[in-house]
């Protein structure tokens, strides 16, 4: 607030009248609000009791001395509630008016130029974030936002290497259930699984070696297992 002021100040403000208007607004003040501008009533002749108009990030506030300078009314309505503002320069100063959505009118007659063009800017940028919140959305460092958009983040566990361990035995890596899976096989091949390779006829033998060809091409069981089942079929052959 004090930043703003002293800018305030260096505008032909009359430091009186501001001080006095601030200490009034201290308490009126809602959380998170700050003032933004505030201009005062300059009138040709000597203004001892001027109408000032405060503009905060929440609302316009119309400031006005009551009971000779005794007391203050304060009137305020919140940016949600205001349709425009307009601000028209004369000879002896600019007059400057806001409307709201219920079609009041509010003017501050004989406001200092500077100061009525200031304020209009004001209540111009607060009416633009109402039409466009993303307005309001701090920019980020350009450095700071390539940096993060091109940033990898490896957040996958790692993988842990587990010892292998040589299977000699068919069954071990593929249960009796995988020629029901992979193709129903006839009563016959079904029934070569239950017997000994000594019990088998040449024709068993055989289909039972095309059984174990037709894993190895569908990457069921590995080359060295066919190879080793291929050797002990033909060993009965």
């Amino acid at each position: 607030m004090l930043d703003n002021l002293k800018k305030i100040l260096n505008e032909d403000q009359d430091p009186k009248a501001i001080e006095k208007i601030t200490s009034k607004l201290s308490n009126l003040l809602m959380s998170n609000e700050e003032i933004g501008y505030i201009a005062v009533q300059k009138k040709p002749a000597v203004t001892i009791l001027p109408d000032s108009i405060v503009v905060t990030n929440k609302r316009i506030i119309l400031c006005k001395p009551k009971n000779l300078g005794l007391s203050m009314e304060f009137i305020d309505y919140d940016w949600d509630d205001i349709a425009a503002s307009f601000v028209k320069e004369g000879i002896l100063g600019a007059d400057f008016t806001f409307s709201t959505k219920s079609d009041l009118t509010h003017t501050v007659d004989y406001l200092p130029k500077n100061q009525a063009r200031k304020l209009y800017t004001y209540a111009k940028e607060q009416l633009d974030l109402l039409k466009n919140p993303m307005l309001n959305v701090p920019i980020v460092n350009s450095k700071m936002a390539e940096d993060t958009a091109f940033e990898e983040v490896d957040d996958t566990d790692p993988i842990e290497e587990m010892e292998t361990e040589e299977v000699t035995s068919f069954t071990e890596i593929v249960p009796a259930t995988i020629y029901t899976s992979y193709e129903e096989p006839t009563a016959e091949i079904a029934t070569l699984t239950e017997k000994g390779l000594g019990d088998l006829s040449q024709d068993e033998l055989f289909a039972k070696l095309q059984n174990y060809k037709k894993l190895l091409d569908n990457g069921l069981i590995l080359q060295g297992e066919y190879d080793t089942f291929k050797k002990e079929i033909l060993g009965y052959m």
